[in-house]
C-alpha cells in the first residue's frame, strides 16, 4: 500500500494541515543576512543530531524511500547538506547535496515572490483585479471574476473545491497554460468567494500568466534571471524538459498498485509551471532558505525582495481548520493556529512559528520548513511518494534545535501510515459488501461506448475493443484504461499505467428510453491523490456521436 494519504502530491500533505498555521507574525529585524553570517564560525549540529545519518536511513527503510537529501541552515550558515541512499532503485549512483529533485508545490513560494517583486517595481499591485492584467480571465461566477485579486491567486480561498481543475494538467495534458486558464470559466465553485480554505493549483496557472504578461518574459526566464541567478541557485531548473542526460538527477519511485515499488519517468508540467515545475537540489534550496530567513536579502546584502513583501507573503490570508492528528503518536504535531499566506503554509510547533510548504510529484515528495525566530531552515527532498518520511526527518531536526528530547518520529508516522492503509482496506471492503454481484449491465457493451464531454475538461472516449470497453481521456495520454463491470451500470476503469494508483468507478445514468444521459466518476480508493478530481466531471454524450466505436 502507498503512503499517499500522507503525501498528496501537489498540495503537499493534507494530513499535515494538522500542523498548519497563520503568519501575521513579522520577520525579525535582527535576522542576520547570509553575508553577515558568513564571517562567523559554521554552527555545529546539535547533540541530538549526531546520529542523524542513521536516523535518516531508518526513515528510508521504514517508508521504502530509495533516496533522501537534507539541508539545514542556521543563522545564515549551512549546517548540513547531504544525501542518503540512491538516486534510483537498483543502481549505485548515490544521492548527494547536488542531486536534483522535483520540488513540486514548493515552487509556489517562487511564484509568490515573483509577483511581489513585480509589485515593488510598480508593474502591478497585489490588490489589482486579475482582469486588469488578463481581461479575458473568467471564473464560473461573474462576481468572483470581477473581484478576484492578484493576491487571491496565491491563497486558496477562491471558492473552488479541493484540487478543482487539476485534471486539466495532471497527469500531463496537451492543453496550453492559456487554454487551462480559459477553461476555468466552466469549473464550478464549491463555496462562496473567500469563505473557506481549499487547496488548488489552477490559480497558480493564472499567476504564471500574470507574471508573463507584466514582465514581458516567460515564467521560466523570469525565475532563472530574477531569482535563481541572484540567489546563486545555479543547479536549479524550472521544468523537467531542461534535464539533460548525465545530470545528477533523482528518479522518482511509486508503489504500483499501492504495493510494488518501481521507478516512474519524470513528468513535464509546462502548462502550469508556477504551481509546481521546479527541479532543485538541497544545496540550492539552502540558499533559498537563507534568503527567506534574511528577510529577502541576498548574500551580497542587496534585497531580492523587501522585508515588507516578505511580511505579506508570511501573513495569514486564509484561516484553516485544525484537525486532530490521525494517531495519538502525532499529538505533538498539532498546532495552535493554522493558515495559508502567499505560497506558504503558516503554523506553530512547540511554541515556535513555522513557515513551510510541501510538494508532491510522480515519485517525489518534499518539505521546506522555516522557523524565523530561530533563523532555522530545513529542507527534505525524497524520491518516493512518502510524506511520512519527510515529516519524520523534519521533526527530528526541529526538536533538536528546540532542545527537546529525541522522539521516534519514524515510529509515529509509521503508525499513521498503518492507520491510513487500514482505512483504505476498510473502504474497499465496504464497497465489496454492498456490491450486487448479480447486477449485470443493463445495456450491451456497445451501448456504453461513445464520446462524452465535460464542460471544463473536454472529451473522454469510450470504445469497444475485443469484447471490452476502453476509456481514454482525449487530452491526457496517461489516462487510458480498461473498464470492468462492477454492478448494474457501473464499471471500474483500471488504468494501463499502474503507477497512477487512481482506478475509478464509472457510473452511467440512463434516460427513460435506456439511452445514456450522463456519466459520473469517482476514485475507488481513498489513497488516490486528490488531483485526480474525477468526481467533479459531469460527462454528457456528444450529440450525434453516442454510438459504439470499434477499433
Amino acid at each position: 500500500m502507498s503512503q499517499r494519504t500522507l503525501s498528496p502530491r501537489l498540495a503537499g500533505c493534507l494530513v499535515l494541515l494538522v500542523l498548519a498555521a497563520p503568519a501575521w507574525a513579522q520577520t525579525s529585524a535582527s535576522v542576520p543576512t547570509p553575508a553577515a553570517a558568513a564571517s562567523s564560525a559554521q554552527p555545529a549540529l546539535p547533540a541530538q543530531l549526531q546520529d542523524f545519518a542513521a536516523y535518516v536511513d531508518s526513515a528510508r527503510k521504514q517508508f521504502d524511500v530509495p533516496g533522501i537529501a537534507v539541508a539545514i541552515v542556521k543563522d545564515g550558515q549551512v549546517v548540513l547538506e547531504q544525501g542518503y541512499g540512491v538516486r534510483e532503485l537498483g543502481k549505485p549512483d548515490a544521492v548527494d547535496a547536488h542531486t536534483l529533485f522535483a520540488i513540486a508545490s514548493n515552487t509556489k513560494a517562487f511564484t509568490a515572490a515573483s509577483l511581489q517583486m513585480l509589485a515593488e517595481e510598480g508593474k502591478l499591485n497585489m490588490d489589482d483585479r486579475v482582469i486588469d492584467h488578463l481581461p479575458w480571465f473568467q471564473m464560473s461566477d461573474p462576481y468572483v471574476t470581477r473581484e478576484m485579486r492578484i493576491r487571491d491567486l496565491l491563497a486558496h480561498r477562491s471558492g473552488l473545491g479541493l484540487g478543482a481543475g487539476d485534471l486539466l494538467y495532471w497527469p500531463p495534458t496537451s492543453y496550453s497554460t492559456k487554454e487551462v486558464v480559459q477553461r476555468l470559466r466552466n469549473v464550478p465553485l464549491a463555496t462562496s468567494f473567500r469563505s473557506a480554505y481549499a487547496y488548488d493549483n489552477i490559480l497558480f496557472a493564472v499567476a504564471t500568466l500574470v507574471i508573463e504578461q507584466v514582465s514581458g518574459q516567460s515564467y521560466a526566464d523570469f525565475i532563472r534571471e530574477r531569482i535563481f541567478k541572484p540567489v546563486g541557485m545555479d543547479e536549479s531548473l524550472v521544468d523537467m524538459t531542461a534535464l539533460k542526460p548525465g545530470m545528477d538527477t533523482a528518479m522518482g519511485h511509486a508503489k504500483f498498485n499501492f504495493s510494488e515499488l518501481k521507478p516512474v519517468p519524470p513528468m513535464a508540467w509546462s502548462n502550469n509551471s508556477g504551481a509546481g515545475g521546479i527541479y532543485a537540489s538541497v544545496h540550492d534550496m539552502a540558499r533559498w532558505m537563507n534568503v527567506q530567513l534574511a528577510a529577502g536579502k541576498l548574500p551580497n546584502g542587496k534585497p531580492l525582495f523587501s522585508e515588507d513583501s516578505q511580511k505579506q507573503m508570511w501573513s495569514m490570508l486564509t484561516p484553516m481548520k485544525i484537525a486532530e492528528p490521525p494517531v495519538p503518536e502525532l499529538k505533538e504535531s498539532r498546532p495552535n493556529f493554522a493558515g495559508y499566506g502567499e505560497g506558504w503554509f503558516l503554523s506553530d510547533y512547540r511554541g515556535q512559528r513555522l513557515v513551510w510548504h510541501t510538494g508532491g510529484w510522480p515519485g517525489m515528495v518534499s518539505r521546506v520548513t522555516l522557523v524565523p525566530e530561530l533563523h532555522l531552515g530545513v529542507v527534505v527532498l525524497t524520491n518516493q511518494e512518502s510524506g511520512a518520511a519527510f515529516n519524520a526527518v523534519t521533526y527530528r531536526v526541529l526538536d533538536a534545535y528546540l532542545g527537546k528530547d529525541k522522539k521516534d518520529w519514524v515510529a509515529a508516522y509509521a503508525a499513521a501510515v498503518k492507520k491510513s492503509e487500514a482505512n483504505a482496506d476498510d473502504s474497499w471492503k465496504q464497497h465489496q459488501a454492498v456490491r450486487d454481484k448479480s447486477g449485470k449491465p443493463s445495456l450491451p457493451l456497445a451501448g456504453y461506448a461513445g464520446t462524452f464531454r465535460d464542460p471544463w475538461y473536454g472529451d473522454i472516449v469510450v470504445s469497444q475493443q475485443g469484447g471490452k470497453l476502453r476509456l481514454r481521456f482525449a487530452k491526457t495520454a496517461q489516462l487510458v484504461g480498461t473498464m470492468e463491470p462492477w454492478q448494474h451500470d457501473t464499471f471500474i476503469v483500471r488504468w494501463d499505467d499502474r503507477a497512477l494508483n487512481a482506478d475509478a468507478f464509472v457510473s452511467y445514468a440512463l434516460d427513460a428510453d435506456g439511452k445514456v444521459r450522463e456519466v459520473r466518476m469517482q476514485p475507488v480508493s481513498p489513497l488516490t491523490d486528490f488531483s485526480f478530481d474525477f468526481q467533479d466531471l459531469r460527462l454528457s454524450p456528444v450529440t450525434g456521436d453516442h454510438a459504439a466505436k470499434a477499433e
